[in-house]
């Protein structure tokens, strides 16, 4: 009587360990592999087979020299703190531009270093050959600001009415409490190898109608051209887009390893020819609609509970990709401004300042010297930490009263995030004449502020730092 063996099956995990790269050509190595190992064959053996088939290892990419790839700045500075912020971000830029990808760079009037150096900072802008770098748009991508104008409304009904709707803070809204999700775009999600999975189709939907933390905002105001009431959001993609972002920095890191070995890791990135690359980039447009349509849902919301005429409506992203001719372009916290830069592009964009200051209205000029990006706020010039340090005896409450008299401000957190008040972030006053000086953008308006709701850190962040000291 003779006995079946039975052997495990190969898998992808085994390819992948022989130098096998995932792609299209996966199944039928698959099949083969375990056709022979029904056969009998021992992985060893099956290994030996399949040695033909694996790519060539490339020549590997070494970093530029420095000062190689030089790059624009758009940027002035007054006083230490400033001279200081500078020079942090012209170093950590001068690392950056030695990535083998890149050919070209800029920095905005808000730049501000945003980790190690070498990372891109907030407003930074980096131009790529045939290169998508996931660490260049941050786990926030897509953050982005929408505006609706709201005709002759109330701007205290409507804040009160945003209020009653909108949600701030982590994770997503209970269950019977959500916001519709396209099935449409979750089918989408579902054949994207990048966002087809459980994490993310939930997230997808849990976190429809929500706006996070940290400096998100939703802002209410009057044009100054038109008198007319306007709302603002600001947020990403939220969890959607995190894990998108963690799925990519996975990809662009096994490539790194062998391609560029000695680039950074935060610089990793997918070539835009592979598979993967493709499939990356068909991600960021699909995260792209989710996140508009997450903005478009708290304005009808808002719409809704305040009763209130709707007029224009238009939105632009900063902490994206954005294909141009042969290259792509990572705008890290800056914004583009150049016509038609997205289908639905209106030609006017917004820069929102800090809470007690405009929104501005503008028109971008497609500068050279900018690579066709303008600001897309204020930055810092020092952390929250710093802020916090110098803050001396004053406290958050007291903070916000002198920086924000006059106006309605209120916090998620429940308490003052005074890392998220005016003196956290530079003088508006000079990103705006820097926008001129170096003609950026056009300013065709300014929505002066009512009030807002400031997300903040959750809980505050002084609460975390007597929690770590205790």
């Amino acid at each position: 009587m003779s006995e079946t063996m039975t052997y495990d099956p190969v898998t992808g995990e085994h390819l992948k360990d022989w130098g096998h790269r995932p792609g299209k050509q996966f199944p039928e190595l698959l099949e083969r592999a375990n056709a022979l190992r029904a056969e009998g064959y021992g992985l060893v053996k099956i290994r030996m087979e399949l040695e033909g088939e694996i790519p060539p290892v490339p020549d590997t990419l070494d970093l530029r020299a420095h000062g190689a790839v030089a790059f624009h700045e758009n940027i002035e500075f007054e006083g230490a703190d400033e001279e200081d912020n500078v020079q942090k971000v012209r170093e950590t830029m001068t690392e950056l531009m030695r990535t083998p990808t890149i050919e070209a760079g800029a920095i905005m009037p808000d730049a501000c270093p945003a980790g190690p150096v070498g990372t891109i900072p907030v407003g930074g802008v980096a131009a790529a050959r045939n290169a998508i770098h996931p660490g260049m748009h941050s786990a926030d991508i897509c953050c982005s600001v929408m505006i609706t104008d709201l005709g002759d409304a109330d701007p205290k009904a409507v804040l009160d009415a945003a209020t009653s709707v909108t949600h701030f803070g982590p994770g997503g809204r209970a269950q019977g409490k959500r916001f519709t999700t396209s099935l449409k775009l979750l089918d989408a999600f579902r054949e994207n190898v990048f966002l087809d999975n459980p994490k993310s189709l939930r997230m997808a939907q849990e976190h429809m109608g929500t706006q996070g933390d940290g400096n998100h905002f939703l802002f209410v105001g009057r044009s100054r051209k038109t008198g007319r009431t306007a709302i603002v959001t600001h947020h990403g993609s939220r969890g959607p887009g995190a894990v998108l972002y963690k799925n990519g920095m996975a990809v662009a890191e096994r490539f790194r390893k062998l391609l560029s070995p000695g680039t950074p890791k935060q610089n990793a990135w997918i070539p835009a020819d592979t598979e993967e690359g493709r499939a990356y980039w068909e991600a960021l447009q699909l995260i792209r609609k989710w996140t508009k349509a997450n903005h478009n849902a708290i304005h009808q919301a808002t719409v809704e509970a305040a009763r209130a005429d709707v007029g224009d409506r238009f939105w632009n992203e900063h902490n994206f990709v954005f294909r141009r001719g042969d290259l792509y372009y990572h705008g890290k916290g800056a914004t583009p401004a150049w016509d038609g830069y997205a289908q639905d592009a209106t030609g006017l964009t917004l820069i929102p300042l800090n809470m007690s200051e405009p929104v501005l209205v503008v028109k971008g000029r497609d500068a050279g010297h900018g690579l066709g990006f303008s600001p897309h706020g204020a930055g810092r010039n020092f952390s929250r930490s710093e802020h916090k340090r110098r803050m001396g005896s004053v406290t958050p409450d007291e903070m916000l009263r002198t920086e924000t008299a006059g106006l309605d401000i209120r916090f998620h957190a429940g308490a003052v995030d005074a890392s998220e008040l005016p003196s956290s972030y530079k003088s508006a006053a000079s990103v705006v004449r820097q926008i001129k000086q170096y003609d950026l953008a056009t300013i065709e308006d300014y929505i002066d502020p009512y009030g807002c709701i400031m997300a903040g850190d959750v809980p505050p962040f002084w609460k975390n730092r007597k929690k770590g000291r205790r």
